[in-house]
């Protein structure tokens, strides 16, 4: 017994001690991004390799905590690492801190994994730009801010993360800044993610004003002594802050239009790290959504997160640009682990599970579109293609399993997911069950309609691109991509197909992540698990097969048409949502800006002046009585002694 003990207490010294330099995980690409950003032209020989060993480095270290984490008792998987006093002002007491238990390292491992294969990608992808050096210190500057997002031990931490992630995105999404689209969508990205900030942080400081810190620990300790009103804001907050970064209704715009940046960044960004903070920040605030005073705040999670979906897949139909139809269905996936989340004990680990798996799928898709289009000239338009396959069998084999993962095809990492998450949905009581349920379940059938679509205009059929040029003038000459490309995407491929079952084999990461979220609770709906998965699998063959029907036994027009039905009209118009927003947000705001801008010019200063000129003239028109003359001042005198003598004398007769 006591060798066993003994040798318990070493494993969890050596965790401690590997735990205790956690802060490598930020410093290293925090170092490579300061390297080469303020380095200059001295780095762009080698400074993509540094880029690419920085977040390697953080990768293999991440695993050493995970591996010394996953030795642990379950009890002891939570350590709190403090750095350093931060904010100490009267009663607001922040240390900088770290945070490392089960949910952080999972994150650490995508963040770290995912982004390693993307460096990788990047030194082929970006081997013919002028600034692939800076472009790298960019990456390495979003790696550290997502890691802090993810690491930091307080909700001020993590807001300090979630706007360096801000930061960095919108420097990648303009990186053509060249281009107006480019610039202009950075912006618009940029500015929406404000309108969710803002709500983060007001979430933040009612923290603080009703519990007295922001410290997780804390926060999670008083939550329940709170009010139903102020932990129901408190969770609309977070949900306002969620809505933002992982673009979902009403804040869904920016995302599609943060496709003008490289294929990359699209991939680390907009698939697998950034838009899933917001899953993230909804499983982190468990404690405060378990509770039942937040029943509303957690519906109104549900109907986000069902809401954006169907919006995702509806709109995702209609696009021919190939990333932009990826992205959509970004949209329509991070929707899906919005609901799950939504769903509480029963749904956390699912969200999470399912974003794992898209990390895995969803980057290899997007790394796949960014091969097609290396190799098409940078043509993104999949009207303009078709019969790649023959061209890239690589890209092509890849992307597929790709495809066949994010539909759900039996037993690759998709079904695994997002079945659970729609088997969870049909749980919920009463007639809920049945409308999330039936929203998550109509989804899966229009994902496989909309993605058997693009697999078909892209690597099906017969050849569009020929007889045609690229907009700058070359004629199109599909190859392959080179292996620093095609090696992540395998790597990528691979995951989609093995990640599912790996992690749902047992409730392997339900029983990981239970620490943090709590224990999974089993839901049982009027639809058992295995009716649902065949409907699942029925309604995705449904999907795929229309699509087929419709794409893949004609041919189709190079130029998409132009007299379409309404509904083609509304997809294509992204469902009137940039609409939606200018209407009661812009314009209002437009408005008020000019009505107080009138108020200013011709109320405040209308005042003001008006006052000045009143003293002025006034002052001038005294000013002339004084002409220096005695005579008019003793005349003066008199006239005032005659006022003041005729007033006393009818006062006193009166």
């Amino acid at each position: 017994m006591s060798l066993a003990t003994g040798g318990l207490d070493t494993v969890v010294q050596q965790a401690s001690g590997a735990a205790s330099a956690a802060w490598l995980l930020l410093l290293l690409p925090a170092f490579g991004a300061a390297v080469l950003l303020l380095g200059g032209r001295r780095t762009d020989k080698w400074g993509h390799l540094l880029g690419s060993a920085t977040v390697i480095a953080a990768f293999v270290y991440g695993l050493v905590l995970f591996f010394g984490s996953t030795s642990l008792a379950a009890d002891d998987r939570l350590q709190n690492l403090s750095l350093f006093e931060w904010i100490n002002v009267g009663a607001l007491q922040i240390d900088f801190g770290l945070r490392l238990d089960p949910l952080s390292l999972t994150f650490v491992l995508l963040i770290t994994g995912v982004g390693s294969l993307i460096h990788i990608y990047s030194i082929g992808y970006m081997h013919d730009d002028a600034g692939r050096r800076r472009f790298f210190g960019y990456l390495n500057l979003f790696i550290a801010a997502m890691l802090l997002l993810v690491l930091g031990n307080s909700f001020v931490t993590l807001y300090f993360g979630w706007e360096g992630v801000g930061l960095a995105s919108y420097l990648l999404i303009g990186w053509y800044q060249g281009k107006d689209f480019a610039a202009t969508a950075a912006k618009k990205a940029f500015i929406m993610n404000r309108v969710g900030d803002v709500g983060l942080a007001l979430a933040i400081f009612l923290m603080f004003k009703t519990m007295g810190s922001t410290q997780f620990d804390v926060v999670f300790d008083k939550i329940g002594d709170q009010s139903t009103a102020t932990v129901v804001a408190i969770g609309l907050l977070l949900l306002l802050g969620a809505c933002g970064k992982s673009g979902q209704f009403p804040l869904q715009a920016w995302l599609p239009d943060a496709m003008a940046g490289p294929t990359p960044v699209s991939a680390l960004i907009h698939a697998a790290t950034m838009v899933t903070a917001g899953v993230y920040l909804i499983a982190r605030s468990s404690p405060i959504y378990s509770l039942p005073q937040a029943a509303d705040a957690r519906f109104a999670v549900m109907i986000i997160g069902a809401l954006t979906l169907i919006i995702g897949c509806v709109i995702g139909c209609a696009y021919d640009d190939f990333k932009k139809v990826l992205a959509y269905s970004t949209v329509s996936q991070i929707g899906y682990m919005i609901l799950a989340v939504g769903l509480g004990p029963a749904g956390y680990a699912l969200g999470i599970m399912h974003l794992l798996t898209h990390g895995f799928f969803k980057a290899g898709l997007f790394l796949g579109a960014g091969s097609v289009m290396h190799g098409m000239n940078d043509e993104g338009d999949i009207r303009r293609m078709g019969g790649l396959a023959r061209k890239m069998p690589v890209t092509f084999i890849t992307w597929t399993l790709g495809y066949l993962a994010l539909i759900g095809f039996p037993f690759l990492s998709g079904y695994f997911s997002k079945d659970a998450i729609i088997a969870a949905a049909f749980g919920e009581t009463g007639w809920r069950g049945w409308v999330f349920g039936g929203v998550a379940l109509l989804g899966a059938g229009i994902t496989a309609f909309y993605m058997t679509r693009l697999l078909i205009l892209v690597f099906l059929g017969k050849p569009r691109y020929e007889n045609l040029k690229s907009e700058d003038g070359r004629d199109y000459h599909p190859h392959e991509s080179p292996a620093s490309m095609t090696i992540p995407m395998i790597v990528l491929a691979v995951g989609s197909i093995g990640a599912g079952a790996f992690l749902a084999l047992g409730d392997r990461l339900a029983g990981w992540l239970e620490p943090t979220v709590g224990a999974t609770l089993e839901t049982h709906g009027p639809l058992s698990h295995g009716l649902i998965a065949v409907l699942t699998v029925a309604l995705s063959f449904l999907g795929a097969l229309i699509a087929y029907l419709i794409f893949g036994r004609r041919e189709q027009p190079v130029t998409r048409p132009v007299r379409v039905s309404f509904p083609v009209r509304a997809a294509r118009a992204d469902l009137y949502g940039n609409h939606l927003n200018e209407a009661l947000f812009g314009r209002p705001g437009i408005w008020l800006t000019r009505a107080l801008v009138f108020v200013d010019n011709r109320g405040v200063d209308g005042l003001v002046n008006g006052l000045a000129a009143g003293l002025g003239g006034s002052s001038g028109r005294l000013r002339r009585t004084q002409t220096g003359f005695v005579r008019s001042y003793a005349l003066s005198m008199l006239g005032g002694s005659i006022l003041v003598i005729a007033a006393f004398l009818m006062v006193r007769f009166a």
